[in-house]
């Protein structure tokens, strides 16, 4: 297999001192590929990208509705949150909106990833629960949805929900058939791994994940009930991006300031996911080496060849694009730039 070619060139000083290669898919909702730079059909664990999609059945089954589910509440069920008091707060609303409490939760335990937030903690005498993880919005949401599930069973919600991150579990299986759904990737072939907050995680292909927000961006290709739900979410990130990320987080920053042209979600491993509902566009990457850092630079690449933006939003966009490396002295010592080739490929694409 060729090698996927370069997205992201390091600089230090006048040297490229590293590179991220990766591969990147831009897909319309109709199948066409607008895109394709690298092998954009291997199978890739898209990790937390997906969130929108798997909190698909929320709103399609009527769990939003029936717990009086809020934006806020909404869009953290699609988030990787940085666990700051706020998404704390939120995630705990959800659970006691469906009658349970934070011990329902079984994404495991970690430190905020904001240090401020870990310091004040660590001040306090404080330890992190459940709450704190990343993904506690996802898996409240997948708790409402068994809650309403038990309900319509009249089983008791506690024992029921239990187990839920089983691939096995009625909870795990609807929110599986609203990714094959939106994605057209066949579970019983898919390679399968454990995701970090233990749900099941499939290998697929970046041009299908591109397909599957390409669908969430325009409905087309959705049932009418998840097509409702994609709308309804992505305007419920767009009304409250701190949720989705957290502080000083790109998607956050980038929804803050081009609210629903734009619904971005970044992975573990370097995945980044796009919904560019103005050009009906889904977007899907991966960069190799698993690069966070990388992955928001060829992001941004994207957002800026492919949105519509004013010139200030230009701006914006483009400092994403070509962030700063500065020292422990406040020292500008070099800076991460999308590579030429990306550049050109996207902008024989607008």
């Amino acid at each position: 297999m060729d090698a996927n070619p370069v997205l992201v060139d390091v600089w230090r000083g006048a040297l490229v001192e590293s590179r991220h290669r990766g591969a990147l898919a831009v897909v319309d909702a109709d199948g066409h590929v607008v895109v394709a730079l690298g092998d954009v059909e291997r199978p890739v664990f898209p990790r937390s990208a997906v969130k929108l999609l798997q909190a698909l059945p929320l709103v399609a089954s009527g769990a939003a509705d029936r717990f009086g589910l809020t934006d806020d509440e909404l869009a953290l069920a699609c988030a990787s949150h940085s666990g700051e008091p706020a998404h704390v707060r939120t995630a705990a609303a959800m659970l006691a909106k469906a009658g349970l409490d934070a011990g329902a939760l079984e994404c495991g335990v970690h430190w905020p990833s904001r240090e401020a937030v870990q310091h004040a903690m660590a001040a306090a005498g404080e330890a992190p629960g459940a709450l704190h993880n990343n993904c506690s919005g996802k898996h409240a949401g997948f708790v409402c949805l068994g809650c309403l599930m038990a309900a319509a069973r009249g089983a008791d919600a506690r024992t029921f929900v239990r187990g839920y991150v089983r691939r096995d579990h009625p909870v795990m299986r609807e929110v599986t058939a609203a990714l094959q759904a939106a994605t057209g990737f066949d579970p019983a072939t898919a390679p399968l791994g454990t995701d970090g907050c233990s749900i099941p995680t499939y290998g697929i292909a970046l041009s299908r994940l591109a397909l599957g927000f390409a669908r969430v961006a325009t409905g087309t290709g959705l049932s009418a009930a998840h097509a409702a739900a994609a709308r309804r979410l992505r305007r419920a990130v767009a009304s409250a991006p701190f949720m989705v990320a957290g502080t000083d987080r790109f998607d956050t920053r980038v929804m803050q300031r081009l609210g629903e042209r734009v619904c971005c979600k970044v992975g573990a491993e370097g995945v980044y996911c796009a919904a560019l509902p103005a050009r009906g566009l889904g977007v899907a990457l991966k960069v190799d080496d698993g690069a966070t850092r990388a992955a928001e630079v060829a992001m941004a690449a994207v957002i800026d060849a492919l949105a519509t933006l004013d010139d200030d939003e230009r701006a914006f966009v483009r400092d994403l694009a070509e962030p700063r490396l500065v020292n422990w002295n406040g020292l500008e010592v070099g800076a991460l730039r999308a590579t030429d080739a990306l550049r050109a490929t996207l902008a024989a694409a607008v």
